[in-house]
């Protein structure tokens, strides 16, 4: 007699500023700086990597899922992760810079106002998703406003840059 077989393979799925990623490994890239990404970890699955840099662009730490890896400046700087029953909050001092609520499965949901080497500010939440330069001012990407989209399978799924050029997918 002979037994079916089945086998199940997830795949990494993170939702951020209300757009869903699913089996896209660079979900946010600034230039040549992968800013969130999705991991394979062989004990863990999948999790998250995020480079987390000041505003003035000096590297602080590399933050993979709880762990975080400080930098010399970023021990100085007191980033640190903080784990509950079903969220990671990075911190650096008091201010929150990235929030990720872990759901069933690799299914992630994400709020982040991160820095980019430069001193760009990316800022994703369920309302809004901006990039902020050195300055302050908003760089606009042909004012369009992504919402509620689908990325499956993409390489990069959102690829910002200074000049404030947009690549998609």
């Amino acid at each position: 007699m002979k037994t079916d077989t089945f086998i199940f393979q997830t795949t990494p799925q993170i939702t951020i500023a209300t757009n869903t990623f699913i089996n896209v490994p660079v979900i946010l890239k600034f230039e040549d700086t992968n800013l969130i990404e999705i991991i394979k970890e062989l004990d863990l699955g999948f999790t998250t990597q995020i480079p987390i840099y000041h505003p003035d662009g000096t590297f602080l730490a590399k933050i993979n899922g709880t762990r975080s890896y400080p930098t010399k400046e970023g021990k100085k700087a007191g980033v640190r992760v903080e784990k509950y029953a079903d969220r990671w909050v990075c911190k650096m001092g008091d201010q929150i810079l990235f929030e990720i609520n872990h759901h069933k499965g690799d299914y992630f949901k994400m709020a982040a106002e991160l820095y980019a080497p430069e001193g760009y500010f990316v800022k994703c939440n369920d309302t809004a998703s901006d990039l902020i330069d050195s300055k302050g001012s908003s760089l606009n990407v042909g004012g369009i406003i992504m919402g509620g989209n689908t990325f499956v399978n993409c390489a990069t799924g959102i690829w910002l840059r200074k000049d404030g050029s947009c690549s998609i997918g």
